[in-house]
């Protein structure tokens, strides 16, 4: 568990490092081509595992969550501007824009409960066929580093100083392991069907994914690299066993 601590707050800085040293436009190729493998990832991974499995295992209607996750990341776009799928806002004034960084850390907390559940080896759906959780994981951090790309570069010319960017993109990257970690230390101590939340997170996959691949192309124009991207990130979600 200490290592998936490490990678998942490692792969913020990761993200920031790149926009810091990196050409902005480099970054833009960089943010939309790792959003539509990403989008890939996970549109593939919700379908061909999470819901199938999250049916077998769960006794609840885990569609109703599933669409609840669906509306709570439409909610957590109004605030973030929809930086989760590559939406890049220039913030007015010299200051921390903590709706977006609010929004973006509940998503990432969120996803770091059914996790650090997994990891405890809790009887959920994907324990079973994915040891460790291995493929959650995955889609969070294919996921997190494009965002946390987007987060510094909405950070930076946000014109407050680097100690406050740096400052806010730790905060950031404690969320998903602080989710992990409740997750963790719930197993066995609540009577409660952590596939709920599981499902909510699938809906949330659900609806960034789906915009990913909806809107990875500039005024709908076909490009071909995006769309290898998307059916990699697909391919390689489908290989997971």
């Amino acid at each position: 568990m200490t290592l998936t601590i490490l990678v998942l707050i490692l792969s913020v800085p990761v993200g920031g490092m790149l926009v810091a040293f990196v050409d902005k436009k480099d970054n833009d190729q960089i943010i939309k081509l790792m959003l539509a493998f990403s989008g890939g990832f996970l549109l593939s991974l919700a379908f061909i595992h999470f819901i199938p499995e999250l049916y077998e295992h769960s006794t609840v209607k885990i569609g109703i969550y599933i669409l609840i996750g669906f509306l709570v990341q439409l909610l957590l776009e109004f605030f973030s501007g929809g930086i989760e799928h590559g939406h890049v806002h220039s913030v007015k004034g010299a200051k921390i824009p903590i709706a977006l960084v609010i929004a973006l850390s509940l998503h990432a907390f969120l996803e770091g409960i059914p996790l650090g559940t997994q990891l405890a080896g809790a009887e959920i759906a994907t324990t079973h066929h994915h040891e460790g959780g291995s493929g959650l994981l995955m889609g969070i951090l294919l996921h997190r580093i494009p965002v946390a790309i987007a987060l510094t570069t909405v950070l930076f010319a946000s014109k407050i100083s680097r100690e406050k960017v740096w400052f806010t993109l730790g905060i950031f990257a404690l969320t998903t392991p602080i989710g992990l970690l409740i997750g963790w230390n719930s197993v066995g101590v609540f009577d409660f069907d952590f596939n709920i939340i599981l499902a909510i997170v699938v809906g949330m996959f659900l609806h960034i994914s789906t915009t990913i691949i909806f809107e990875t192309s500039e005024n709908h124009k076909f490009n071909f690299i995006k769309l290898l991207a998307i059916i990699g990130g697909a391919g390689l979600a489908f290989l997971i066993h």
